[in-house]
């Protein structure tokens, strides 16, 4: 399944305008991904792991996101900074902390 075909598969992330992902101790921001263009398949996937792994990200959900984006992770492995996201998912499937998760609800209309 490629990165389109997998996205229409997540959960709607429209509720959310953000995603802060934290350290495993949660005392520092790490990045934030934005519900907005660039960034709203990224969102999709860090929010269905975080929802499937209890709100965290550990190494085994790393790895599960990098297979979500598909021809994507082989271009990230290929051009390092490419794509930060998953850059980020790359070095930690590759170690052993458990990454906190947290949901910044969009504004109410």
């Amino acid at each position: 399944m490629n990165f389109a075909e997998r996205l229409k598969t997540l959960p709607a992330v429209s509720h959310l305008a953000a995603l802060q992902l934290l350290s495993p101790s949660g005392q520092k921001l790490l990045a934030t991904i934005e519900n907005k263009p660039g960034q709203a398949g990224s969102l999709a996937v860090y929010h269905a792991l975080a929802q499937q792994h209890g709100g965290v990200i550990t190494p085994a959900a790393a790895a599960l996101g990098l297979q979500w984006y598909a021809e994507h992770t082989a271009d990230a492995r290929t051009n390092p900074g490419k794509h930060p996201n998953i850059d980020r998912l790359l070095a930690w499937a590759a170690g052993s902390e458990t990454y906190l998760v947290r949901p910044v609800l969009a504004a109410a209309a």
